[in-house]
């Protein structure tokens, strides 16, 4: 099930996951979005869901430069 969220204020706490040839889906991220120096991050941020709810929650997101951010995931709830 696919979740709709809207982020809240900035994200914190970022770290890299992976870079370039590390990223699993890094063809679908060229073909799709363009060549770029592709990083794979996570972070905790506020989210509001699609209900109202208002939650603390671990995102992941890919990111290149030039490029911006793409593909916001809630990947887990810490409240």
């Amino acid at each position: 099930m696919r979740r709709h969220f809207e982020l809240l204020g900035a994200i914190e706490q970022i770290e890299v996951i992976a870079v370039a040839g590390a990223i699993r889906e890094i063809k679908r991220l060229r073909k799709f979005h363009g060549r770029g120096r592709w990083r794979k991050l996570k972070g905790v941020g506020r989210v509001r869901l699609s209900d109202g709810t208002i939650r603390e929650a671990e995102l992941h997101w890919y990111e290149a430069a030039g490029i911006g951010k793409k593909e916001y995931k809630v990947k887990r709830f810490l409240d």
